[in-house]
């Protein structure tokens, strides 16, 4: 039984007046940013910043990639208040040791700082990937399909953009101040799809870096292969490694860098162009 949620939309955007390089005034666009504080059954979990966008399945997302929640039907329902900035969700069994489960808390690189409960490394060793690969067409069929995405970031700048693909298909795409907030929305939207959707087919594209927490998320979501229009870290490449999970950066026009898990990748070099013109981006 899927939970019962609110749909409590915010603006993304808010319009201030600026002064521009030639001492003109302006008005433009830049991406709003709310605390959403997490009440789990009446008792304060964390607080979230984020844009607003799709608040309940961030929530939900956020619960399930902590591992608090193992399955859906675990939620009975997710109410957001943005009155009161505040997001109850009630479960229908409880959590079990929630306490113990929370009381420790790391802090996470970037932007919007994420948190995560427990050891990062938990559980990683008993994650299996299932079989799956992409072709470099697929690829640059993403790298595309984000291009021509509308996205708050082109209006207002200052967000990141996570999507989930199946091939070159775009199956959702979701903004947030960080991008572990989008990630867990997206999370929290497979798991209120109709049908158990898994991540064996699918593929996860981020315009952010790929840090540890980013990859150990993925994987928890059942998706092998990831895409980001940035780098890796040191420690997120140990993780995808001892994973086995398709890990590929720098993605821009045809250029891309595959850090690990290269047998998923089917390559296709003759579609790369002129090797010789290919200008590494070291930003």
């Amino acid at each position: 039984m899927l939970p019962h949620l609110t749909q409590a939309r915010a603006p993304l955007t808010r319009a201030v007046t600026v002064i521009n390089e030639f001492g003109a005034s302006e008005t433009v666009s830049i991406p709003a940013e709310r605390a959403l504080t997490v009440y789990v059954d009446r008792r304060e979990l964390v607080t979230l910043m984020t844009l607003g966008a799709q608040p309940e399945l961030l929530v939900l997302g956020f619960l399930r990639n902590q591992r608090l929640v193992a399955t859906v039907d675990e939620v009975d329902s997710i109410t957001v208040d943005w009155d009161v900035g505040a997001a109850a969700v009630k479960t229908r069994q409880g959590i079990s040791d929630i306490e113990a489960r929370t009381a420790k808390r790391v802090v996470t690189t970037g932007c919007g700082q994420g948190s995560v409960f427990g050891d990062l490394m938990a559980e990683v060793d008993s994650i299996e990937l299932p079989p799956a690969t992409l072709t470099q067409t697929e690829l640059y069929g993403i790298v595309n399909a984000i291009r021509l995405q509308e996205t708050t970031y082109k209006s207002s700048g200052s967000v990141h953009g996570c999507a989930l693909f199946k091939g070159a298909q775009m199956l959702v795409f979701i903004e947030d101040v960080g991008r572990h907030n989008a990630l867990d929305t997206i999370a929290g939207w497979m798991w209120m799809q109709d049908e158990k959707m898994l991540g064996a087919d699918k593929v996860f594209y981020t315009t952010g870096r790929l840090t540890s927490e980013m990859v150990i998320k993925s994987a928890q979501m059942g998706v092998p292969i990831v895409v980001s229009r940035s780098g890796i870290t040191h420690m997120g490449l140990e993780v995808a490694q001892r994973l086995g999970l398709c890990a590929i950066g720098r993605a821009t026009n045809k250029r891309f860098l595959c850090y690990s898990g290269v047998e998923r990748l089917q390559l296709q070099p003759e579609l790369a162009g002129n090797a010789a013109a290919r200008v590494v981006d070291t930003v």
